[in-house]
């Protein structure tokens, strides 16, 4: 079996990081610090959140650098001030007996002049979000001349945040002779677009499987009406009494609006979102590391980096619009070798996005029944029973009180004291459960054919007097549109009730659809700048309604599907 030792790294280095418990490299490690240490070759390497990217980027770096030389030497650069702040926290951990060895993290939201005068100080190693990083460019706080060796941390992340145009400016300070390496958990187009264009001749490592998910992990979903998704999200917390678990939200508003029910309802849990100070973040996950929070609800960008290792579960209250993201999510349970549950809570329109998941993950999601309130209150019986079995009892203290307490509780036999005692402790769920109902959905396959179904009458046909605006729509069956995923979109929009939908009209490129014109606003907002399948949707009020007559047999390029709703 490999160890540390083995790959050819320095005593100083071995020792520090024997100190943090690493005693053998785990498969990322293994093959990209043998190769940066002797090589210094440009590098892709795809493998998934938790596999220990850091250490294997982070120990060349610390290898190759010259504590006696001021200047900047290695850069890396992470989407998120979370992942800067741990990269360089872990860094600086695997250097700690190496002496005059300086890194420093550079991210928005803290005082810049700090550290420019850091910088001036002189600094080998900057670990640094794009925006911050190009802000001191343009100060002429930082020189990038002489950088050998720069690193793309989620290099994928970057990217789906919007930090491709900064990455570009940013390199343009570099110099042409340097290695780049670039981490990434999945392989968007993007990413290779960077790879070809600012790398040479990169050797491509894949640790596991592309786009696949963690082996430790198991991927499961609810059926549930969207309405319920609120209620599915407390039985399936409640039926796990352990669970220690971040909850994915697509908005910061949603974000805000779960983490504030969960508090009113007892729970230990909080939000993380962008709308956060600096200081109010670094509380939140301050709470959430030391377990004193058991659930964290957080959006996909405010989670990006989190250093949390031993997430019992992940939860997608809704799933993401890509499913690179999806992978980041679920790769934050089962790691280090533990078992995680990544659980999605899904409507039933929503089924076709799961597929296209399992195709990507190369996993297949196992169907669960939420559980009803008689099985949650079981489990949390036994649960509490257990922790009874194993408290361990403090004679010396118990002592001076147990005369006068078993005298008050003398009149009680065994039965009646037992009674008592679960009621005490567990009257809370057998209160809210006692008359609770099922919430699962049953999955009905459907009977009729696509010929049947085009013929069904939409809401608009039984209501003409109904007013509804026509949307044109940049994308079709190509990118893989269904009329229920474009319903779907529109049942996630927030406090609105339930929007009318007419005809829908899906073309190989383009779609149309009817929606009720008092909800004109709420619909271009749900669309515009959204991705189906990678694209970007583009949507706009169509000048002429989508169809005028009716239409027989099948058109060049399309069909039109009428769905009711």
């Amino acid at each position: 079996m490999t160890s540390f030792k083995d790959l050819g790294i320095s005593d100083t280095i071995l020792k520090a990081i024997s100190e943090l418990g690493f005693d053998k490299p785990t498969p990322v490690q293994d093959k990209v610090i043998p190769l940066m240490l002797k090589e210094q070759t440009d590098l892709v390497s795809l493998a998934q959140t938790g596999t220990g990217k850091t250490a294997a980027f982070g120990i060349p770096l610390i290898h190759w650098a010259k504590p006696s030389k001021r200047h900047t030497q290695g850069l890396v650069l992470c989407p998120t001030r979370e992942l800067c702040i741990q990269v360089a926290k872990d860094i600086t951990a695997f250097s700690k007996y190496i002496p005059k060895l300086s890194i420093l993290s550079v991210y928005g939201g803290t005082r810049i002049d700090q550290q420019m005068n850091t910088l001036r100080k002189g600094v080998q190693i900057v670990v640094a979000t794009p925006g911050r990083l190009k802000d001191l460019l343009n100060r002429k706080a930082l020189d990038l001349s002489h950088i050998n060796y720069v690193v793309f941390d989620e290099a994928d992340e970057m990217l789906q945040m919007g930090f491709q145009d900064d990455l570009t400016e940013i390199l343009s300070h570099t110099p042409k002779e340097k290695n780049t390496l670039l981490f990434s958990a999945t392989m968007p187009k993007e990413v290779s677009m960077i790879a070809k264009r600012y790398m040479t001749n990169p050797i491509e490592l894949t640790i596991g499987t592309k786009n696949a998910g963690a082996e430790n992990v198991r991927h499961e979903y609810y059926l549930v009406h969207p309405r319920n998704r609120y209620l599915a999200l407390k039985r399936i917390v409640d039926n796990s009494p352990d669970i220690y678990s971040i909850v994915f939200c697509r908005t910061r508003r949603e974000t805000n609006d779960v983490a504030g029910k969960l508090i009113n309802d007892g729970y230990n849990a909080d939000a993380l979102h962008g709308d956060l100070s600096q200081a109010q973040r670094d509380q939140v996950m301050g709470k959430f590391r030391s377990r004193n929070l058991q659930i964290l609800v957080a959006t996909d960008v405010a989670a990006r980096g989190l250093d949390v290792h031993d997430l019992s579960h992940v939860i997608n209250y809704n799933l993401p619009d890509e499913t690179a993201a999806y992978t980041h999510r679920s790769g934050r349970t089962g790691r280090a070798g533990r078992k995680g549950t990544a659980i999605v809570i899904l409507a039933a329109n929503e089924q076709y996005k799961l597929r296209q998941i399992e195709k990507k993950i190369q996993k297949k999601f196992i169907k669960c029944l939420i559980p009803t309130g008689e099985q949650i209150c079981n489990k949390q019986l036994i649960h509490l029973i257990d922790d009874v079995k194993k408290v361990a009892v403090n004679e010396e203290q118990i002592s001076p009180l147990y005369d006068d307490i078993a005298a008050n509780l003398a009149h009680l036999d065994r039965d009646e004291l037992i009674k008592r005692f679960l009621s005490l402790e567990f009257n809370r769920f057998l209160e809210y459960y006692k008359n609770s109902t099922d919430l699962n959905v049953i999955d009905k396959p459907q009977q009729r054919s696509r010929r049947d179904r085009n013929k069904r009458d939409t809401y608009r046909d039984a209501h003409p007097k109904q007013k509804f605006t026509t949307f044109s729509l940049n994308v079709g069956r190509r990118q893989g549109i269904m009329p229920q995923g474009l319903i779907g979109k529109i049942n996630e929009i927030q406090d609105v009730g339930r929007i009318k939908i007419g005809r829908i009209e899906i073309l190989r490129n383009s779609a149309t659809l009817e929606v009720e014109s008092r909800y004109t606003s709420q619909i271009l907002g749900a669309f515009q700048q959204s991705e189906i399948n990678g694209k970007t949707v583009a949507i706009e009020i169509a000048r002429t309604p989508s169809v005028k007559r009716k239409y027989k047999g099948k058109r060049k390029g399309g069909f039109k599907r009428k769905i009711r709703h």
